[in-house]
């Protein structure tokens, strides 16, 4: 077999910038734009490393683009490249974002403005549940995984059990579920000795929490502090993509903090769709509206940065610490199995987040009920929306039926919207 290319640091900026600009579509198209750039075109990875990598990336919480990106910049040239590559990845997205949401602080309640978020809800309540149909097809293999998803909806949407609970039962079940089995005869030996993986992960811990401790020593800082904290947690669970999470996250910020209200939550993940880079920064769009609506633009921009930083910053944890481990990890069946039973109960979660949003999006009035230990949404019959109802259903056309791009449905939306509003 010939020796693998090698890069330059320069090459492999140049190519991860590319990537960070281009990486429309989700998780699924930024994985193959990858794969065609750093496997296809350059050969700086063979295909069982990407893979490896992949499989890694899909153990840890966080998004699993931009952590197989900064593995594959690791990969090339260390540390270094992992940053570059990490920030090369987020940056673009993060910018655009963060003006996208300045808009929408300053003009958001515009008819016009309103009009075109009319349709974008519509649109994003069917790609979720496009997002649904995917993992249920992919995780789903077995009678047991479908009891795993129908418990984890049950926990959930009924019973409003956390999500990290959810998570952790999961990938127990699934962890003792794979059985003890033999490992490959020839199992690869981690590339970094555990000394040097405490030292990794010390001081990462460390860019993680120390901004967080000291903005809790000033207490004008309350906000960001809360902010800091909350998505530090969120960056902890968030395993199964960014999907998987929202509606964990949006109880929070809109019933817990107050932050934001259902339509503005569902108006920042319609806005994520269209920009590069992970789904997940949509908490960055949640971070600026909370510290916008608390102390204006300059608290918005920091709320913001503060919110990046903890949720990007575990990213480079997970990945450092753990890349020399990769090889043996691959090998591990346990691990795979905990790995499988988290996306079953995905699953579960992506289905209660598709109906919280169908009911919130489709209806005016929604009453929150609560039946002893069970919790059931109870909406107004007569406060049905049409506009959004008709605008799903052209969505869920021309996505699942025609399958035309997010981006393309997303606009075609907006107008078909803004359309209505006008007529209505």
């Amino acid at each position: 077999m010939p020796p693998q290319p090698q890069s330059t640091l320069a090459e492999a900026v140049r190519a991860f910038a590319k990537i960070g600009v281009l990486s429309f579509g989700g998780p699924a198209a930024q994985i193959a734009l990858m794969h065609r750039t750093l496997v296809e075109e350059s050969g700086w990875l063979s295909e069982r490393q990407y893979l490896n990598a992949l499989n890694f990336c899909m153990l840890l919480p966080g998004p699993e683009a931009m952590q197989l990106a900064t593995y594959a910049g690791w990969r090339l040239h260390g540390v270094v490249g992992g940053l570059l590559a990490g920030l090369l990845f987020v940056i673009p997205g993060a910018l655009v974002i963060l003006g996208l949401a300045m808009i929408y602080a300053y003009f958001g309640n515009l008819p016009l403005i309103e009009g075109l978020f009319l349709g974008i809800k519509a649109a994003v309540l069917i790609i979720v549940i496009e997002a649904l149909l995917k993992v249920a097809k992919r995780a789903l293999t077995a009678r047991h995984y479908w009891l795993v998803a129908a418990g984890a909806f049950i926990g959930i949407f009924f019973l409003a059990l956390p999500y990290p609970l959810i998570v952790l039962a999961a990938a127990a079940y699934g962890f003792f579920l794979a059985g003890p089995q033999a490992p490959p005869q020839a199992v690869a030996a981690p590339t970094a000795s555990a000394k040097q993986t405490g030292v990794t992960i010390l001081i990462w811990l460390l860019i993680w929490v120390a901004p967080i401790g000291l903005l809790s020593q000033f207490a004008e800082a309350r906000l960001l502090t809360d902010i800091g904290v909350f998505f530090s947690k969120l960056a902890v669970v968030t395993f199964g993509g960014a999907y998987a999470v929202l509606a964990y996250m949006a109880q929070e910020v809109v019933s817990g903090f107050g932050w934001l209200d259902t339509g503005q939550m569902m108006d920042g993940l319609g806005l994520a769709e269209t920009t590069p880079g992970p789904l997940i920064l949509v908490t960055e769009f949640v971070g600026f509206l909370a510290g916008f609506k608390a102390g204006g633009l300059g608290l918005g921009i920091a709320a913001a940065v503060v919110t990046l930083w903890v949720t990007f910053a575990p990213c480079f944890l997970w990945i450092f610490a753990g890349a020399p481990y990769i090889e043996w990890i691959s090998q591990q069946p346990r691990l795979a199995g905990a790995l499988t039973a988290i996306t079953a109960a995905v699953v579960g979660v992506i289905l209660n987040l598709s109906v919280w949003f169908a009911v919130h999006v489709v209806f005016v009035d929604v009453t929150a009920l609560s039946i002893g230990p069970f919790h059931v949404l109870q909406p107004a019959l007569t406060s049905i929306d049409w506009r959004v109802l008709a605008l799903a259903l052209g969505c869920a056309l021309l996505l699942l039926k025609f399958r035309l791009g997010v981006p393309r449905v997303l606009v075609l939306a907006a107008a078909s919207g803004w359309v209505l509003s006008l007529l209505s």
